[in-house]
């Protein structure tokens, strides 16, 4: 007998859900996201356990009091060959990011204009920003001492969602964000 239409709707946002989560969700947090009873979640969740039981490469465990999306325990050693070939997660420091913004939002820009809007030295956080990836080097400038010109990298536009550095948000859209967010010292400090 097919479930109704709700029902349908349901299993689909507790599958998103599930794939956002980054810890294990009781069916009490399941019911308070997606606004339905603990019971009915609970039918959901059982249901997509056994959908996904059906030879998928990801699985629903009950761990630590929730459940949680995991990839199916027979494909360890593929997912351990994939994780040992793709390059660590990039995490990078407050200074690193600021330096990129600079990059992304001056392009192509040398080093000693990154120096003279962040007001700080950047020979090491460019390096690191090079050794990520996230930005590259795009030739010399036409000027005294010909310095280096850097520009972000394809790596940049995906590690940020971005489908062309065109996408990024202007800086008056970001200052509006922030209005919206109360945070007025930021204006104050960035003026």
């Amino acid at each position: 007998m097919r479930q109704p239409e709700s029902y349908d709707i349901l299993m689909r946002q507790l599958e998103a859900i599930f794939f956002v989560a980054t810890q294990p969700l009781s069916e009490d947090v399941l019911a308070g996201a997606t606004g339905q009873s603990a019971k009915a979640v609970s039918e959901a969740v059982e249901r997509l356990s056994a959908c996904y039981a059906e030879g998928r490469g990801v699985t629903l465990l009950r761990m630590a009091g929730g459940w949680q999306m995991a990839t199916a325990p027979d494909l360890d050693r593929v997912i351990a060959d994939f994780q040992g070939s793709v390059a660590a997660q990039v995490r990078l420091s407050k200074a690193a990011l600021e330096t990129l913004a600079v990059v992304a939002y001056n392009q192509p820009v040398t080093r000693s204009e990154m120096e003279e809007i962040r007001t700080v030295r950047c020979d090491r956080v460019i390096d690191t920003l090079l050794k990520h990836g996230l930005v590259r080097i795009a030739g010399r400038k036409k000027s005294v001492g010909n310095p280096l010109l850097y520009r972000t990298t394809d790596v940049f536009l995906e590690l940020f969602g971005l489908d062309a550095i065109s996408s990024l948000p202007t800086l008056a859209e970001l200052q509006d964000t922030v209005k919206d967010t109360g945070e007025d010292d930021w204006k104050e400090d960035n003026e």
